[in-house]
C-alpha cells in the first residue's frame, strides 16, 4: 500500500492480530467457579472473564465444541476399540461423537449442580 493504509476489509483482522492472549494463574476453586458460571450461562470461560471485567463480549453465538488432542497412538487405540483402521480418522471421530452422545444421554446431570 503506497499510503500504508490497509484495505477496509483487512482492518478488522488487523485488530485481531494485535490482541494478546494472557493466562491467569489462580487456585482451582476460583477456576472452577468461573468455568462453572460460564458453563451455566452457555459461554466460554474467556467470555465470562471479559464479562466480569466489564469488557465487550462476542455477541454472536459460537459453535459449541469440546476439543481433545489425539496422537497417532490414540487413533490406533481408538481404531482398535471401534474396529476401524487407524488412518480413517473421520470414521473414528464419528464413533467418538456417538460414544460421547451416549454418555451424555445416560448421565444424570442433576447431581452435578
Amino acid at each position: 500500500m503506497p499510503d500504508g493504509k490497509l484495505p477496509k476489509k483487512w482492518q478488522q483482522s488487523a485488530k485481531v492480530v494485535k490482541a494478546v492472549q494472557i493466562a491467569f494463574d489462580m487456585d482451582s476453586k476460583l477456576q472452577y467457579s468461573i468455568r462453572r458460571s460460564a458453563l451455566d450461562e452457555g459461554i466460554s470461560p474467556s467470555e465470562k472473564i471479559r464479562d466480569l471485567l466489564a469488557l465487550p463480549t462476542n455477541k454472536k453465538p459460537k459453535r459449541p465444541r469440546l476439543t481433545v488432542s489425539l496422537s497417532t497412538d490414540d487413533y490406533s487405540q481408538l481404531g482398535e476399540r471401534y474396529g476401524i483402521p487407524a488412518d480413517n480418522q473421520l470414521a473414528i471421530k464419528k464413533s467418538v461423537v456417538e460414544e460421547l452422545t451416549k454418555f451424555a444421554s445416560t448421565t444424570d446431570f442433576s447431581k452435578h449442580k
